[in-house]
């Protein structure tokens, strides 16, 4: 008899385990807004050389003294048909940057997973470029840490990107897309957090709303000149040519190739 209730226990187990499977909702197209922080008090005392210091440092004491610590901006990024469309919102006046343009955000990302495609709306120095590529390609570890982002249990993965910069992303399996922040991808799930630890920066989804995605909504940006990421990068090598010390242009290829 006993041998009888435990078999039943334990199909009844298994039936409510492939129930609560079969029931269990995955959010495929909606809209994430994500907000972007910088820790300014670490970010721009990078920008300091035995050359300009004199000139900066007052400047960066003062803004300490007036302005918080983190500098905030928001995204919204759309998806569905595993597609995504990334923006930018505008801020409502500008938080002084000091001219470091990671602190900013000028990218508008529209990325199409099925066809492993990306085209990326980039303003550098008034110019309003158009990238056409592959999607970003992400060696990503996954680990087994998990943390609770809006109600959706996100788990860890680490990746190292341009050679040098750490990033740690949690990304939501129960969002079944492969998308994130920028052009930040290539996880079984969607990133809904995303961090840059030791260039103290990250994006965090504070919001997501499940709703139907207008076909027409999900379409890649067309203002701008076409250009291809080889280019970009010879354009770029001639606009910071002569801007300044070796530390700073470092800071300046990392924003705008992020």
């Amino acid at each position: 008899m006993k041998t009888i209730i435990k078999s039943l226990t334990l199909i009844l187990t298994a039936v409510c385990s492939v129930a609560q499977a079969q029931n269990a909702r995955f959010t495929t197209t909606g809209t994430i807004e994500y907000q972007k922080s910088s820790n300014t008090h670490a970010i721009i005392p990078r920008m300091f050389t035995k050359s300009n210091e004199a000139f900066y440092r007052p400047a960066f004491e003062q803004l300490k003294a007036k302005e918080p610590q983190f500098r905030t901006l928001k995204s919204t990024m759309v998806f569905g048909d595993n597609k995504t469309l990334y923006t930018p919102i505008a801020p409502e006046g500008r938080p002084p940057s000091l001219g470091l343009p990671i602190m900013e955000q000028f990218n508008t990302v529209y990325t199409d997973f099925t066809a492993s495609k990306a085209i990326t709306q980039k303003e550098v120095y008034g110019d309003m470029l158009l990238l056409t590529d592959s999607t970003r390609q992400i060696n990503w570890k996954i680990t087994d840490e998990t943390r609770d982002i809006l109600g959706y249990t996100c788990r860890r993965a680490n990746a190292i990107i341009m050679d040098s910069i750490y990033v740690v992303a949690f990304y939501a399996e129960k969002i079944p897309v492969s998308g994130g922040p920028e052009s930040f991808n290539g996880l079984p799930g969607m990133i809904l957090q995303v961090a840059l630890p030791h260039e103290n920066i990250s994006w965090l989804a504070t919001k997501v709303t499940e709703a139907s995605v207008p076909t027409a909504t999900l379409v890649p940006p067309k203002k701008g000149k076409a250009t291809t990421s080889k280019d970009f990068r010879v354009l770029l090598d001639k606009l910071l040519k002569g801007q300044g010390d070796v530390t700073i242009l470092q800071l300046y290829y990392k924003a705008y190739l992020l």
